[in-house]
């Protein structure tokens, strides 16, 4: 099987020529050396232009030429000592596979790891014996019968992967326990059987071996636990999916799995049921929990026309859905797309840390090459020596640096989730941690959308609901809110509007095309200007309605100005509170508008902004957010609209409300699910609280190995100690990662 030709390849960047993305599900990785390793292998593969391994979800992201073999990665994967599982599914799909294979690995690890700590805790009583002044020894052979099935039974995995590793010209976590505990076991098995049982009571490393062995396997137990809890938040997101649906048929209603709703069925949500699929209302009406996908606590109303979304709670009512989006197309699928790619990326730091763990083990190797001389030298004691070198070796696993960043990562994302912020992946979670400006849209963003017709200026005013329909019927098809506003009052007052012809729109200015035989062009005054004749309404009516904070939009017939528009959108409440949040965390906010200058200005002096600018084209709104990143500044831009997408995109982060319009949902790096720029804030907050669990997590891993490498080396750490230490500290970084799934936005 090859790749197949492509031109373009999403995920990993499209590079000139293209690249096609390959993903392997990968067995058999334990530790951030694990991972390197596998890239380092798959980058030297013919054909792969680059390769990204994510330990957390056990994936080999590979960029390669189309025409690439997928043979040859797989034989890639095993020639790094590792085995391709099953192809990997749907985010969704796989996050629920996951789940079973890790319930299940937690099981077997649970009982592997209850065998072990029965077969140490005999070897280790005697000391604690010895605290209470009682002295008991087991015999020497009983501590081997005890010690073998540890040593090579429980044990093995750490000679398997360990010789891998080193078949491979590396080093991994399992090889350095590998080494210690053998030379615990081999140098006492061999005293044993020199100089007998009785010379050597008390002489032993049995228990040293054993408790290291029992004492990492329950660290890689109580690891798995905590990992397992860190995908808590998209657990609880796709639990709540509901398994069946209620779908109407012909003959009547029928419960069917909600895995096979396709697009255009009807189906039914009884009160107090959760819904099946995105769908639209067709009849009923009810309040919906919607908290599951937008963070919003209060139920909203739910009538005919309104959109609804997979997994959230119907109220009181019934409602009859036509279904728009099934699967990973749905909105929660969506979500948990976004949030499952954005935890399997990697950190700038933590790819410094990958090629710190990829010399680290051999480094440690050598130095417990050292201790043991340097020991054997001073002292002339092979035991002291071999306790020294065994206590260096078990001490220094760098597990804890491998789960510093991606568990981090994962517990922040699913946080943010929880509250309505989707992060596109962990380069936008580091950029959004180091915004200096946010940059607002105004119509949608801090203002509420959804316009209504304020004022209206006629050149002729019995000549105003004839003016009124044919604006309304030019613009039958925009989707943006002035555009909505009018129709919205044409059809109240129940104007007839007519099919419009020849329409074209310039984006952020204005629309133009044929009504009932005549030529239309509704928009800003600078697109009217551009032919409309000096005849018509002046220009001093648009200005009166700007400076009075409306939206101003005028309407040319055959080539006259007859009407001028006065459109008002409230701010938000939520947009004050929003932009003081921003202060408090050293972050200024501007506006841009396409807006009159009067309009933007009235917005932003209620809004306190440290600059408000109108009239902006959306190629000027690009421009003034290159502007500010020329400067210096670190920028992150809000809004909704199609003419918001190349600002968007050209922001160190785009951040777009869940209202808006998909162009600028899919440009944007951010998704706030709910319409509430308060959550800006927010998503900062959460980034900047991820970072630092990061830092805190690195600064804990490498102080371990600062601090307990110097004391195993001169013999101040028992080897028994120096295993505890070892499995706690990974247990401990995860721990503390796991604190961030406490995060909740302040607003």
């Amino acid at each position: 099987m090859t790749v197949p030709d492509a031109a373009s390849a999403p995920g990993l960047g499209v590079p000139n020529p293209p690249r096609i993305e390959v993903t392997l599900r990968v067995g058999g990785m334990t530790c951030a050396s694990c991972a390197t390793r596998l890239e380092r292998v798959l980058q030297a593969t013919p054909g792969v232009d680059r390769a990204q391994v994510q330990l957390v979800h056990e994936l080999a992201r590979i960029l390669v030429v189309p025409g690439t073999p997928i043979e040859s990665l797989a034989a890639a994967v095993a020639q790094a000592g590792f085995e391709v599982r099953e192809s990997p599914k749907a985010p969704a799909q796989q996050l629920v596979s996951d789940e079973q294979e890790s319930r299940q690995r937690l099981h077997r690890e649970g009982i592997v790891t209850f065998i072990g700590l029965a077969l140490a805790v005999p070897l280790v009583l005697p000391m604690f014996l010895m605290l209470f002044g009682l002295h008991f020894h087991p015999s020497p052979w009983v501590e081997l019968g005890l010690v073998l099935p540890l040593q090579f039974g429980l044990g093995m995995r750490f000679y398997r992967s360990g010789f891998n590793a080193l078949r491979h010209g590396a080093g991994n976590m399992e090889l350095l326990v590998a080494l210690g505990t053998t030379a615990a076991f081999g140098y006492s098995l061999a005293l044993l059987l020199v100089k007998g049982a009785a010379a050597t009571t008390g002489q032993l490393y049995f228990e040293s071996a054993a408790v290291v062995i029992a004492l990492v396997r329950f660290g890689k137990w109580l690891e798995l636990r905590a990992k397992r809890s860190t995908f808590s938040a998209l657990r609880e997101l796709l639990a709540l999916r509901p398994e069946t649906a209620r779908l109407r048929r012909s003959s009547g209603d029928e419960i069917v799995p909600a895995d096979s709703l396709q697009v255009g069925d009807i189906i039914v949500a009884l009160p107090g049921e959760r819904i099946a699929a995105d769908g639209w209302v067709s009849e009923g009406s009810s309040g919906v929990d919607e908290s599951l996908v937008t963070g919003e606590s209060l139920p909203v109303e739910k009538s005919a026309g309104t959109a609804v979304f997979a997994g959230t709670l119907n109220g009181t009512g019934r409602l009859v859905l036509q279904v728009s989006q099934v699967g990973e197309t749905s909105l929660l699928g969506r979500i948990v797309d976004r949030v499952y790619a954005a935890q399997g990326g990697k950190a700038a730091v933590q790819q410094l840390v990958d090629r710190i763990s990829n010399i680290f083990v051999p480094s440690v190797l050598g130095l417990a090459l050292l201790t043991g001389i340097g020991w054997v030298l001073a002292t002339g004691s092979l035991g002291q020596a071999t306790g020294a070198a065994i206590s260096v070796l078990v001490v220094a696993c760098p597990c804890a640096l491998g789960l510093a960043t991606p568990t981090a990562v994962v517990a922040g994302t699913g946080a943010a989730a929880k509250a309505g912020i989707l992060v596109r992946d962990i380069d936008t979670l580091e950029r959004l941690a180091e915004v200096t400006v946010v940059v607002f849209d105004k119509t949608g963003t801090v203002t509420e959308g959804r316009p209504s017709l304020a004022h209206e200026r006629y050149a002729d005013a019995d000549r105003g609901a004839e003016l009124l329909a044919l604006a309304a019927a030019l613009q039958q098809g925009s989707e943006h809110p002035l555009a909505a506003a009018m129709v919205a009052a044409a059809r109240q007052r129940g104007l007839a509007l007519v099919e419009p012809q020849g329409v074209s729109s310039l984006v952020g200015r204005g629309v133009s095309g044929q009504v009932s035989g005549r030529a239309l062009r509704i928009g800003s005054r600078e697109f009217l200007v551009d032919s409309a004749r000096a005849s018509g309404l002046a220009s001093g009516e648009e200005l009166e309605l700007q400076w009075a904070g409306h939206s101003v939009v005028g309407l040319e017939v055959d080539g006259q100005i007859l009407a001028w528009f006065g459109i008002a959108d409230p701010i938000r409440d939520t947009a004050r509170p929003a932009v003081e949040a921003l202060r408090r965390l050293g972050i200024s906010a501007h506006l841009l508008s396409g807006d009159a200058v009067q309009v933007a200005e009235s917005v932003g002096r209620a809004l306190e902004l440290e600059r408000s600018t109108g009239r902006v084209s959306p190629e000027g709104k690009q421009d003034y957010i290159e502007s500010l990143r020329s400067a210096g500044q670190r920028v992150a831009m809000v809004g909704d609209g199609l003419n918001d997408a190349p600002a968007l995109a050209a922001a160190a982060v785009g951040i777009a409300m869940g209202s808006g319009t998909a162009v600028a949902i899919e440009t944007a790096s951010v998704v706030l699910l709910r319409p509430d720029p308060r959550l800006v804030a927010s998503a900062v907050e959460v980034a900047r609280a991820t970072r630092r669990k990061i830092r805190q997590n690195l600064g804990w891993a490498f102080g371990y190995n600062i601090v307990a490498l110097p004391l195993a080396a001169f013999g101040r750490l028992d080897p028994m100690v120096a295993g505890a230490a070892m499995a706690f500290s990974s247990v401990s970084v995860v721990t503390s990662s796991l604190l961030l799934r406490r995060w909740r936005p302040r607003a």
